[in-house]
């Protein structure tokens, strides 16, 4: 049985990857959250999953407890249920800024946490997760995860000391991308391209290009001289981008970024 805690928007997203890839039946995953009418848009969403209002139910079902909720609510959630946690049951958290060492405060040196942060394009089936195992996961555990996380996405195992810079890779980049995307439309409409069909085509082009880095397996470099003719359009573009620190502002938007989430985490 795997449990969810909260049913917010990650939690939906990771509820229905889990189904669609057939990895649970809905009648193997049981979801708590102190709103009953959030349990009955899970429930109409994914019909046949079990629904409760009392988190020790989940705690106690659960081989897999997935706590979706906020992170200020880790602590009051944990404090409720927390001794309640079988050593055996994998914990899987999904909020920023809950440290291993904190969950371990939260619960005990025995068991077995995996910190994780999806991003949201997982809303879509599109997800990078970021896995950081503690030391009693093991490697028969990590495989069941990356399964679950692999359901609505890609996800890697990363060190929890880089889990800072995959925030601003993949946490907040995509509000950059939204960003691109936006900029794109309007020098399309500025050239008299209507903008519900420019939103369209650039978001087609945004995520056709990310396609072929990933499917490929060539460097982003060559896949751009692909496009570059001598003395063409494209190469034109290029310079002028250039010219405006586009490359060196993102590298900068990542390390500022970066910062930030160490400063915020005290580090």
């Amino acid at each position: 049985m795997i449990g969810f805690i909260g049913t917010g928007n990650m939690g939906s997203a990771m509820l229905g990857g889990i189904i669609k890839s057939g990895l649970y039946a809905p009648s193997q995953i049981m979801v708590s959250d102190a709103s009953s009418e959030a349990l009955n848009r899970t429930a109409a969403a994914h019909p046949g999953i079990v629904t409760t209002t009392e988190n020790s139910e989940v705690v106690k079902q659960a081989d897999i407890l997935i706590l979706a909720v906020k992170p200020h609510i880790y602590p009051i959630v944990l404090k409720e249920v927390g001794s309640l946690v079988p050593t055996e049951t994998l914990v899987v958290t999904i909020a920023a800024g809950v440290t291993l060492d904190k969950m371990t405060e939260l619960l005990s040196e025995k068991h077995k946490i995996v910190r994780t942060m999806p991003n949201t394009p997982a809303l879509v089936g599109e997800g990078m997760t970021a896995l950081c195992p503690n030391g009693n996961i093991t490697s028969e555990d990590l495989e069941i995860i990356k399964k679950i996380f692999s359901s609505f996405g890609k996800c890697e195992v990363l060190p929890e000391s880089q889990i800072n810079g995959y925030t601003s890779l993949c946490g907040s980049s995509p509000a950059w991308v939204f960003m691109m995307i936006e900029a794109l439309v309007d020098g399309a409409v500025l050239e008299g391209l209507p903008r519900a069909k420019a939103y369209t085509m650039a978001a087609q082009a945004v995520m056709g290009s990310a396609k072929m880095v990933l499917e490929t397996g060539k460097h982003p470099a060559e896949l751009k001289d692909m496009v570059c003719s001598p003395g063409g359009t494209t190469i034109e573009a290029v310079g002028e981008l250039e010219s405006h620190g586009f490359r060196s502002s993102l590298i900068e938007a990542v390390r500022v970024c970066t910062n930030k989430a160490d400063f915020l985490a005290g580090e």
